[in-house]
């Protein structure tokens, strides 16, 4: 039975940023170590309710009588999407759109009608608590695996009051708890075509009548789902040991840790063919992947005051390596039947280090060209011109230049033209960044308050308040960013540009094993903190069939930011290193600064408060029917930067009919004020341009289920927008022929068909989706439009015995071409060049599946 049946009675005890008490997770009395509930309080049985605790803050609420837009998928719906990666698990809450491109970590994901690009105004949580506080960068440290019970959703309302940095959207992970009732263990094996080899467990024990733990993780092994020489590795491994207090509440000690590789992927090259995106020779469209062995290990040179050494390693090999380390208390205690005091904290200790490959950055599509324009020192052609110059000055007997492969050693000269046009199967050569990206943080989180219920007749109200803070800290390390010349084939290859005489030997090497510049993306050095505190109130009160809602967060955020100084005169290279590029560009020098001293100050600080508020009603015309309207005015904090707003509107119904029909229709309209962020200048990517824009967005939602017959059963959901631009600024110059446009990478449709048929017996089902993405731009200048396209997946889940479970599903089945990002990092009036552009890219088919045995 899928959670489609999504208006059963819901009970919608917590909020976004709110776990409340085990009683208000269960039907039953409040639960004691002598009267424990008779069922797992993380699942529901088949005509029982459906439980969630995210959203809002009164018990035994059903969901039609709600006035915020909340979406539920359970274990099953998420066993069903068999989810990749995070953003995989995103795609099952409607209204969210998900780039979800980039492998298993670092995609991005937006909401209603915000620019995609970021993982701005949404927050992922794990069990009510923000994974990281400012929102962004969460997938990194978590993914889903048998620990996980649910994914439970609320856009917009309340979202904004109840949690930090989530005014659109909170998206909550839900945990199992410890299991107090019986032993539960349960395995899973899992394996793609790709070459990705998991194992999962999940184990739970009761102590004592009033004390039970549970531990589970996994240890997987994967190249990523595109072409790669390198495997990569990981584990997670998460528990928790809870004592449950005689007449309710409980103490709750959980920790997690892991050390995760994961392949990244950023743009590649494709070509436009009579409206429509293809590939170039050698370079696959579904699976093709520039990076390889020749990225292995590369040594870039840097400041000496970044790395004393003179030299920063870039390792593809490694992948992008990401390390947690967290320990949680939740204490809950009820104070009679009607007051409930919580206190949730939670310390993260966290790093990643990044190593991505960036075809096409800064240079964009004039960095993709024929190996001959590359070779000839043309000024118009070449995307290397300032090298071959001072190749000429540093090699007076050059006669032309030539690349050297560095794999083979081969040698081909400019003049030998139809070798080169033959390079690959394409002839092209390209530009590729280095992004060597090393960040550690610590970020601890704390809430605490208490909800109070009182209950008379038809008048009911529910009452929380608490306060919530924040102390994190980020320190950054993008120092040594470079880029080589390599050519355009799945495992590329890297080459030296050389300078040769007139029978093609060389007199020397322009570049430095490949590299041919440093410090493109500037010093990269710097240090971001934050210590904010929230004081918050939700009140939902109810009298007879109207339900009257409204919450309010003031925060106030102590922010600090600081940035490595770039020295006047550039560093010279360590002795040894060959080439023409005798410094490291853009050069640390060892100090740091307040950013922005206008606003922070010489101490680097500032502090910023703001409110964020919503209310709220629903009517219940019958048990069946409801219609709801809200309003909310939300906000993300920037560090330093100015806090960004959001104000959305919203109206819907609710309508159910037995078994045969749930439905929701919203319609919606959101303003994000004052949009700002930065992205490189195409010319000179070490300098950071600036846009400033009002988005707003119009649009309807869709989440409709149909069960004509018991075994058969087909959800839609969807949404259809129309956002626009307002009021750009790039550099704070307007820019008038922006207006009107559709907002970067978002696009006006987004909907998914998933129908499913039970299985007799119970032996259990066969389902299938259709995933169906708008057209989107590449640019806010809406140059370069990408086509919509469509994902068609299907699986089947079979139970072999009680104990043992098949899944088995593809992805992608008709190898459709789909296209994401653009080049971000080719400014904000991007064009097709000679037919070729990057982007990035969904992958072709891929199929596997899951053995799951249960103890």
């Amino acid at each position: 039975m899928t959670n489609r049946c999504a208006f059963r009675t819901l009970l919608l005890a917590s909020c976004a940023s709110i776990t409340l008490p085990a009683f208000a997770q269960t039907t039953e009395p409040p639960a004691t170590a002598q009267t424990p509930p008779t069922q797992d309080p993380t699942t529901a049985s088949e005509d029982g309710p459906d439980i969630v605790i995210t959203g809002q803050t009164t018990r035994n609420r059903p969901l039609i009588s709600a006035s915020a837009d909340i979406t539920l998928a359970n274990r099953a719906d998420i066993d069903r999407k068999a989810p990749r990666s995070t953003a995989d698990m995103l795609e099952l809450v409607p209204g969210i759109f998900v780039e979800g491109t980039a492998g298993a970590i670092s995609n991005n994901y937006s909401v209603r009608g915000l620019q995609g690009g970021g993982q701005r105004f949404v927050q992922l949580q794990e069990d009510g608590m923000p994974i990281l506080y400012g929102g962004g960068g969460a997938d990194f440290f978590f993914d889903q695996d048998l620990t996980i019970d649910r994914l439970e959703a609320v856009k917009g309302g309340s979202s904004g009051v109840l949690t930090v940095n989530g005014a659109g959207a909170t998206i909550n992970f839900v945990s199992k708890l410890p299991n107090f009732n019986r032993t539960e263990a349960i395995a899973r094996v899992t394996a793609y075509n790709y070459g990705l080899k998991r194992g999962d467990f999940y184990y739970s024990q009761p102590i004592a009548e009033n004390l039970a733990f549970n531990v589970g993780g996994y240890i997987q092994s994967s190249p990523g789902v595109r072409d790669n020489p390198f495997d990569y590795a990981g584990w997670r491994l998460k528990g928790a040991l809870e004592y449950r207090f005689d007449g309710g509440g409980f103490i709750r000690l959980s920790g997690k840790g892991g050390n995760v590789e994961n392949a990244y992927y950023a743009d590649q090259p494709y070509r436009f063919t009579s409206g429509k995106p293809g590939g170039i020779p050698s370079l696959n469209t579904q699976f093709g992947n520039v990076g390889g062995d020749a990225f292995n290990n590369i040594a870039v040179p840097v400041s000496t005051f970044a790395h004393p050494s003179g030299f920063r390693d870039f390792r593809y090999r490694d992948g992008v390596k990401t390390k947690t380390a967290q320990v949680r208390l939740d204490i809950e205690k009820p104070l009679g039947d009607s007051i409930n005091l919580f206190a949730h904290s939670r310390y993260l200790k966290y790093s990643y280090d990044f190593n991505g490959l960036f075809p096409g950055s800064g240079t964009g599509n004039a960095g993709l060209t024929s190996a001959v324009n590359y070779l000839t020192p043309n000024p118009a052609t070449s995307p290397i011109i300032d090298l071959l110059r001072a190749g000429f000055a540093a090699f007076p007997t050059t006669q032309r230049f030539g690349i050297k492969n560095l794999r083979t050693g081969v040698v081909l000269g400019s003049n030998q033209t139809t070798e080169l046009n033959a390079l690959n199967g394409n002839g092209f050569l390209q530009r590729t960044t280095l992004n060597h990206d090393y960040v550690d943080g610590k970020d601890f989180g704390l809430n605490a308050g208490g909800t109070w219920e009182y209950d008379a007749d038809d008048f009911k109200n529910s009452l929380t308040a608490g306060v919530m803070y924040y102390n994190v800290k980020r320190s950054q390390d993008q120092s040594a960013t470079a880029s080589v010349v390599n050519d355009v084939r799945t495992n590329s290859d890297i080459y030296d540009i050389v300078g040769l005489d007139a029978s093609n030997n060389i007199v020397g090497t322009l570049s430095d094993n490949g590299l041919v510049s440093y410090g493109d993306w500037g010093a990269g050095i710097r240090e971001r903190k934050d210590s904010t505190v929230s004081l918050y109130a939700n009140d939902e009160l109810a009298i007879g069939d109207l339900r009257i809602d409204g919450g309010i967060r003031w925060e106030r955020d102590t922010a600090t930011a600081f940035d490595g100084q770039t020295a006047a005169v550039n560093q010279d290279v360590q002795p040894g290193v060959v080439g023409v590029v005798r410094n490291v560009g853009s050069t640390f020098n060892g100090v740091y600064a307040p950013t922005n001293l206008d606003r922070t100050g010489a101490d680097g600080k500032l502090t910023q408060s703001k409110a964020s508020y919503t209310v709220g009603a629903n009517y219940q015309f019958t048990a069946n029917f409801a219609i709801y309207a809200r309003y909310a005015n939300g906000f993300q904090t920037n560090n330093i930067d100015p806090i960004t707003t959001i104000e959305l509107y919203e109206a819907g119904v609710r309508y159910q009919y037995g078994r045969l029909f749930n439905g929701s229709a919203t319609v919606f309209r959101t303003n994000f004020r004052n949009q700002n962020y930065n992205f490189a200048d195409p010319v000179n990517p070490t300098v950071q341009s600036n846009i400033n824009a009002d988005l707003r967005t119009i649009g309807v939602e869709i989440d409709v289920n149909v069960r004509p017959i018991d075994w058969f059963s087909v959800n839609l959901q969807g949404v259809f927008q129309d956002p626009k631009l307002q009021n750009l600024q790039i550099n704070g110059a307007n820019q008038d022929g922006f207006e009107g446009n559709r907002p970067e990478r978002t696009p006006a449709t987004l909907f998914t068909i998933s129908p499913a048929i039970q299985l007799p017996g119970g032996l259990g089902e066969v389902y299938g989706r259709y995933k169906h993405i708008g057209k989107i731009y590449a640019d806010a200048g809406n140059g370069v439009a990408l086509p919509s396209y469509g994902v068609t997946s299907v699986g089947v889940t079979y139970n072999l015995s009680d104990n043992i479970q098949l899944n088995l599903n593809a992805d992608n089945i008709f190898n459709v071409i789909g296209l994401t990002e653009g080049n971000p990092r080719q400014g904000q009036t991007q064009a097709i060049t000679d037919g070729y552009f990057y982007a990035r890219g969904i992958v072709g088919a891929t199929y596997g599946g899951s053995v799951t045995f249960r103890f």
